[in-house]
């Protein structure tokens, strides 16, 4: 009540009265109304004639059009503490111009709001009873489909905020921009109320409804699962949604396996009717020392198709994070570790092409590891230090000679990439697609992660990272006899990235708790 007395210029008095100037004992006046040369008529009131033009007191005293200006710099969620103190900012709250402020500033809306609201649809209730109460859904998550997880990505489009389901392109075009298959979306009606709808199957929208179960989850339903189904029944809405995920038909895949781990993934995601729940995920923060970018890659999985893995930088290790997955190594997992302090330098094209001298560079490396871990050296010790030129001292030699330049990672890789060196894959190895770049800047010893169908039985197996650019490279599986290549999503993610490294270290154990 305080607060709203000293913004409106009221005493304790319950009607919103302007104060009285105030008079001494003497019959002068308080130093509070001395404008320009103190002159006091009889009633002990400030002489007007020969004064200063008066100063407001108060925040009310302002011009409306001032306080339009000052009410459209507060967040949005404070204007309703704001249209609490007195009639006259509930009244300047009614202006469009600060909400439209609201719905950009807050929201990144590109639209011309003043064409929404002469559709008939105010810009305050387009934040009130729209973007505001929606907000905690926008961004990153991961949908709860078993071992298959997913990627959808809440936006604001114009009068609807729209659900993204983010599919990988048909493999094995790992290059291709990526897909998109709307939800789910929330728009207003005539009726101003927010109304949500399911986008799943073939029947245009139908009702549908959100719920939030707790924080940095949500969870959706659809009330009318029948506008999922097909006249054909699940035959056609199997090849339906062939064609969508790989498009081809299932005549074209000659390879059994793989006919039955699309049949599988069909019967197990189609059972969920869009009644999901999701779980918020973060992009990784950027750090001056990354060997490239971290963020979103997709990347080729042999038979199982194109994942989506999230490759993320922790000191002198590169993580590369499941978002899809598969029966074997499913969403979550962490499918590539790359030790960037252990580089491995590449033979001429020739020796390169001989997959027994990439092994035997390969398993020198990784022998040394399993050495150093059965002596209990510690990766974030004083050995690894050493060894990542991370000290900064002089003079400092690890076990194995002194480091080199290419032991760092960091500012020599960022700002003066160094040129490509010829590459090509070893004879013997496997690609899904013969299509990858012939040069490459940097490699270094890596692990990735196998396992049995149902994650059974899973091990990290030694393999080589290889850097082609900034939006590309690859993973070479030795043991497999595998080539893997990632290309960067392209795609603008806004409400996505972390607040804070620890924010999306702690994201990262929670994925791998969700499907382990």
């Amino acid at each position: 009540m305080a607060v709203c007395a000293r913004l409106c210029g009221v005493g304790q008095s319950r009607r919103c009265r302007r104060r009285q100037p105030q008079v001494d004992v003497d019959g002068g006046p308080s130093d509070a109304c001395e404008y320009g040369s103190g002159r006091v008529n009889r009633g002990g009131f400030p002489d007007r004639a020969g004064t200063a033009p008066v100063q407001p007191q108060t925040l009310s005293d302002l011009p409306p059009e001032l306080l339009v200006e000052i009410f459209s710099l507060l967040p949005g969620p404070a204007l309703a503490d704001v249209a609490l103190v007195c009639k006259k900012f509930r009244r300047i709250l009614n202006t469009e111009t600060i909400w439209r402020r609201r719905c950009v500033e807050e929201f990144g809306m590109k639209e011309d709001l003043r064409k929404i609201e002469a559709g008939g649809i105010s810009s305050r209730d387009l934040y009130v009873k729209l973007l505001h109460p929606y907000r905690h859904i926008l961004g990153l998550w991961q949908p709860d489909i078993g071992p298959y997880g997913g990627l959808l990505n809440v936006v604001v489009d114009g009068l609807f905020i729209i659900g993204w389901m983010y599919l990988p392109p048909h493999d094995p075009r790992v290059e291709d921009p990526m897909r998109r298959r709307p939800l789910f979306r929330i728009h207003l009606w005539e009726s101003k109320k927010a109304t949500v709808e399911c986008m799943y199957g073939h029947k245009g929208p139908h009702k549908g409804d959100i719920q939030t179960v707790k924080k940095d989850e949500f969870s959706t339903k659809c009330n009318q699962t029948d506008h999922h189904r097909m006249p054909g029944g699940r035959q056609e809405e199997f090849r339906t949604w062939l064609d969508e995920e790989w498009g081809r038909t299932l005549e074209e895949i000659f390879h059994e396996h793989m006919q039955e781990l699309i049949l599988m993934k069909f019967i197990y995601t189609s059972q969920y009717d869009n009644c999901l729940t999701y779980r918020r995920i973060y992009l990784p923060p950027a750090m001056p020392s990354d060997l490239l970018q971290a963020g979103l890659f997709k990347g080729t999985y042999g038979s199982h198709g194109l994942e989506i893995v999230m490759l993320s930088f922790h000191g002198t290790f590169a993580k590369a994070t499941k978002l899809t997955g598969d029966p074997n190594v499913p969403a979550g997992q962490l499918t590539l570790d790359v030790d960037l302090s252990r580089p491995v330098v590449l033979p001429d094209l020739e020796q390169q092409r001989n997959i027994e001298e990439l092994s035997r560079l390969v398993m020198g490396v990784h022998e040394e590891v399993q050495r150093e871990a059965e002596q209990g050296a510690s990766a974030t010790g004083k050995g690894a230090a050493e060894r990542a030129c991370g000290s900064g001292e002089e003079g400092i030699e690890a076990e194995h000679g002194a480091c080199s330049d290419s032991c760092q990672p960091s500012s020599s890789t960022s700002t003066n990439p160094p040129e490509g060196q010829p590459f090509v894959l070893p004879l013997g190895v496997m690609a899904r697609n013969d299509v990858y770049p012939r040069t490459c800047r940097k490699s270094f010893y890596g692990t990735g992660l196998i396992a049995g169908h149902g994650f059974t039985s899973p091990e990290r197996t030694p393999g080589l990272f290889v850097l082609f650019d900034e939006d590309r490279f690859g993973f070479i599986w030795l043991e497999l006899k595998s080539f893997s290549l990632y290309s960067r999503l392209m795609d603008h993610l806004e409400h996505a990235h972390a607040p804070n490294m620890e924010r999306f270290e702690a994201m990262l154990q929670n994925m791998q708790s969700w499907t382990s």
